[in-house]
C-alpha cells in the first residue's frame, strides 16, 4: 500500500492511498458490466454507466432514492451545469458481499462519517481499432466532492488507461499508475486533480476498461 499523509491542526488526513482489496474477487463483478446503458451525455457511445447512492449504517448498506448528478462547470467543463440522470445499479449486484466489501473499504479507508452519502458509479469505457476510449473526457479535473475511490475491476485487450494525480493542472503528475484489477486508489479531492489517459486495443479486437468510482458526498440530489 502506498499512502501519503499530511498533518492538520486536529488530525492526520490522508492525501491519497493505493491498496489491494484482498476480500474482493473481481470475477463476481464482471457479468454486471455486460449490460450497462450508454452514457447519453458523452459523444461517441464509448462510455457506459450506472449510478446509485448509499449510506452505511452499522456495517449495512442502505440504498437511497434515485437522484440526479450535478456538477458545476467549475469542476466539469464538459458536462457541468447539467442535471444528469443514470440508471441505478443492478439490485443483484448490490446484494453481493463483494459489493458491500468495496463500499466498506472506501468508507473505512477515508474515515467517512456514517451518515455521509456515497455515490457509486459503475463505468465501462470501450475502444476499438478505429476509436480510442477516453475514461476522462473532461480532462484533468477534480470532482467537487471530498473523497474519491477508483476501483479497477477489469482490463480486457487494452493499453493505456493510466491514472494520474496532480497538485495543479499545469504541473507534472505526482502519481501515475495503471490500476490493475483489485486495486483501489483513494484520493482527497480537495488536494488533487486527477485524470486517466485514453485506452486503445492491444489487438484488432475491441477493448474494455471496467471500474467503480466512489465519491463522498455523492453529488446527487432528488
Amino acid at each position: 500500500m502506498q499512502t501519503v499523509w499530511k498533518e492538520t491542526e486536529l488530525e492526520y488526513a490522508f492525501l491519497f492511498t493505493l491498496r489491494k482489496v484482498n476480500s474482493i474477487k473481481v470475477a463476481g463483478f464482471k457479468p454486471f458490466f455486460n449490460d450497462l446503458p450508454v452514457d447519453p451525455y458523452i459523444k461517441g457511445n464509448y462510455r457506459l454507466r450506472r449510478l446509485s447512492r448509499f449510506i452505511v449504517s452499522e456495517e449495512k448498506l442502505i440504498k437511497l432514492p434515485h437522484g440526479y448528478l450535478f456538477q458545476s462547470k467549475e469542476y466539469n467543463p464538459l458536462v457541468g451545469d447539467i442535471k444528469r440522470e443514470f440508471a441505478e445499479l443492478d439490485d443483484a449486484l448490490i446484494k453481493l458481499d463483494i459489493f458491500k466489501n468495496l463500499v466498506l473499504a472506501f468508507v473505512d479507508s477515508c474515515k467517512i462519517h456514517p451518515e455521509a452519502e456515497i455515490g457509486v458509479h459503475q463505468i465501462r469505457t470501450t475502444c476499438s481499432p478505429h476509436n480510442l476510449g477516453n475514461p476522462a473526457p473532461e480532462g484533468i479535473h477534480s470532482d467537487g466532492t471530498d473523497f474519491i475511490g477508483i476501483f479497477s475491476v477489469d482490463r480486457e485487450n487494452i493499453q493505456g488507461g493510466e491514472t494520474h494525480l496532480y497538485t495543479a493542472k499545469k504541473e507534472k503528475p505526482i502519481f501515475n499508475k495503471i490500476l490493475h484489477p483489485g486495486e483501489l486508489l483513494l484520493v482527497n479531492d480537495h488536494e488533487f486533480f486527477h485524470f486517466t489517459t485514453p485506452i486503445k486495443p492491444l489487438t484488432d479486437a475491441p477493448g474494455t476498461r471496467d471500474v467503480f468510482v466512489l465519491t463522498s458526498p455523492s453529488l446527487l440530489s432528488e
